[in-house]
C-alpha cells in the first residue's frame, strides 16, 4: 500500500451492519508512501496515527477511485503523464503561516502547542485545506491570536465595535511581558511631533532586535520626525469576539541608524519591508527608557 498526502484512506468494516470510515491522509512517515499514515478522519475531524490492515484501501486523488501504484493504461495514461499542477495553500494555511513565521515558530512547536499531529500542520499551510473550528481555536491559543484573525473575518470592520465584558478586570503588565508583547507584532503606532510642531500618530511596520524598537522610513516622511527626540510608541491587540485586550506604551529616544554592519544587520532580519512600499531606507531606532502596558480579562482571571 502507498499513498500520497491528500489521498484518502478508507476502511471497509467486514461486520456486518458496521459503518465505513474514511479520512484524508495529512501525514507520511515514509519517502516511498508506505504506512503508517497521520489521517485526519472525516467522522470526527481528529487526526490519528494509523497502521491500516486487510480492510483498508487507499483512494487517490488524482483518480478518485481505489487503486495500486500500477501506471494506468488506455485513456488514463496520457493524463497520468501530464503531472498535475500541485494545489497552493489556502487563505487560512497562508495566514496561519504568516503568524508563526512572525513570531518564529517552527511547525513543529507550533503543532506541539496546538495539540495536533506536524503533518497536519503541514497539510494546512501547503494545501486549501478547511480546518473545523476546534482545529482553528486550538491553533489561534498557541499562535496567540484569534479564530477571526485565522480566518480573515472582520478585516474592514473598525475595532472596538465589539460588546464589552460583564465583569471586566483591568491591570497592570510587568516589564518582561511588554517585551515579550512587543516581539510578537509587527505593526505599531509611533507618536512624534511633526511639521510646524503638530502631534501625529502615525503606523509603522518595526521589529525588535537587541531590545531596541526598530522601523524603515525616508528622511522626508512624518516618522522620521522622530529622530533626536524622546518618542511613545504602541502596540495593542484586540479579540473582539471576548472582549478582551491588551496594550504595550514605549517611551524613549530615537536615532537614526548610521553603522553600515547595523544597517545590514537590520535589514537582512527584517520579518517584512514596510506595506506602504516606496523608498524607505532610512533606519530608526528607538531604545526604550519605560516600558508599561495594560491587560483587560474577565474579573475571575
Amino acid at each position: 500500500m502507498r499513498a500520497h498526502l491528500g489521498d484518502q484512506l478508507v476502511i471497509e468494516r467486514a461486520t456486518t451492519g458496521a459503518a465505513k470510515r474514511d479520512g484524508v491522509i495529512i501525514g507520511l512517515h515514509h519517502e516511498d508512501g508506505t504506512p503508517p499514515y497521520d489521517v485526519r478522519w472525516s467522522d470526527t475531524d481528529e487526526v490519528t496515527l494509523v497502521f491500516p490492515g486487510p480492510d483498508a484501501h487507499i483512494r487517490h486523488l488524482e483518480h478518485g477511485r481505489p487503486g495500486s501504484t500500477r501506471a494506468p493504461s488506455g485513456p488514463d495514461r496520457a493524463e497520468a503523464a501530464t503531472p498535475a499542477r500541485a494545489p497552493g495553500p489556502g487563505d487560512i494555511g497562508r495566514r496561519v503561516a504568516a503568524e508563526r513565521r512572525r513570531q518564529s515558530l517552527s511547525r513543529e512547536e507550533t503543532a506541539r502547542r496546538a495539540g495536533m499531529a506536524s503533518g497536519y500542520l503541514d497539510y494546512l499551510e501547503e494545501q486549501p485545506a478547511d480546518p473545523s473550528t476546534a482545529t482553528l481555536i486550538r491553533l489561534a491559543d498557541a499562535l496567540g491570536t484569534t479564530v477571526t484573525t485565522l480566518r480573515g473575518g472582520g478585516m474592514d470592520l473598525p475595532p472596538g465595535g465589539g460588546q464589552a465584558l460583564l465583569h471586566p478586570q483591568l491591570r497592570d503588565i510587568g516589564p518582561e511581558e511588554c517585551r515579550t508583547l512587543l516581539s510578537t507584532h509587527g505593526v505599531g503606532r509611533i507618536a512624534v511631533s511633526a511639521s510646524g510642531g503638530r502631534p501625529a500618530i502615525v503606523p509603522v511596520n518595526y521589529d525588535v532586535i537587541d531590545d531596541a524598537i526598530v522601523f524603515r522610513t525616508a528622511p522626508n516622511r512624518t516618522p522620521a520626525a522622530a529622530v533626536g527626540t524622546e518618542v511613545a510608541f504602541e502596540v495593542d491587540h484586540m479579540d473582539e469576539a471576548l472582549g478582551q485586550g491588551w496594550s504595550v506604551l514605549a517611551v524613549g529616544p530615537a536615532s537614526v541608524v548610521t553603522e553600515p554592519d547595523m544597517v545590514r544587520r537590520l535589514t537582512e532580519h527584517a520579518h517584512t519591508t514596510p506595506w506602504a512600499g516606496g523608498e524607505r531606507e532610512m533606519w530608526v531606532s528607538i531604545r526604550p527608557a519605560h516600558l508599561t502596558g495594560r491587560r483587560i480579562t474577565p474579573a475571575d482571571e
